[in-house]
């Protein structure tokens, strides 16, 4: 993004743990002021403990993206938090429900599913639109799982179901707020070594969030409405 005189503004979801709080880290140590959700911040000891390293510039509010309630009180508290508008918005707030199998997928972790990983994003970057600078960048963070042409067995299928949901509305996302000059990116971050990536995962926290910015940051607006993975290489829908 060009440089301005101002810090950059950016809003973090899911921020209490894994990449979230790696985002709010990187992005406060290059100098930007942020603001941090998490369901509960009462209980998200390590983006508290951060928040006391950069007192003034990270900034931690309540948000569960599945309600209204919530997006609108957000909404509302924002501007009292942060002075301007936001330059980077980003979705990372989800959820996986592990160890589903064929013929015992309930219909409450499919909602449960949807309503996070995709009408959360798409409802509070809505919301949100009006406190977007033009120009502004919004990264949905996505997942290969979601890649409809990548699926090849029966894996986390609500989780999957839902980032492929959320996939189209980043697409959608993309083509509205397209006129103001914002980049809407969705954007797979890798096998990640955090909580929701298990005990297997190969890819650092650190590295995963350093690559994701710099995709953030080098996105033309052409490039807006597509998906990518955390080195920058398209991934397919």
């Amino acid at each position: 993004m060009a440089p301005s005189s101002k810090p950059r503004q950016c809003l973090v979801t899911g921020a209490n743990r894994g990449i979230g709080l790696e985002f709010c880290r990187q992005l406060l140590e290059r100098g930007a002021e942020v603001v941090a959700t998490a369901r509960s911040p009462g209980r998200a000891n390590d983006l508290n403990h951060l928040a006391g390293e950069y007192p003034g510039r990270l900034h931690v509010l309540p948000l569960d993206v599945t309600e209204a309630k919530s997006i609108a009180e957000l909404v509302r508290e924002l501007p009292l938090v942060v002075d301007g508008r936001l330059d980077l918005l980003i979705n990372n707030a989800g959820v996986l429900h592990s160890g589903e199998r064929f013929g015992h997928v309930t219909s409450t972790n499919l909602d449960d599913s949807l309503r996070t990983n995709a009408s959360g994003p798409f409802l509070l970057t809505q919301a949100l639109s009006e406190a977007l600078e033009d120009g502004a960048r919004v990264a949905n963070i996505s997942s290969q799982l979601g890649s409809i042409e990548n699926t090849t067995g029966f894996y986390t299928p609500t989780y999957a179901i839902s980032k492929a949901a959320q996939n189209m509305a980043t697409r959608l996302l993309a083509n509205a707020l397209r006129e103001r000059g914002i980049v809407v990116l969705a954007l797979h971050p890798g096998w990640v070594q955090t909580e929701m990536g298990g005990p297997d995962a190969q890819i650092p926290p650190t590295q995963a969030v350093e690559g994701l910015l710099r995709v953030i940051d080098d996105a033309e607006l052409e490039q807006s409405g597509r998906f990518f993975d955390y080195n920058g290489d398209p991934m397919p829908w």
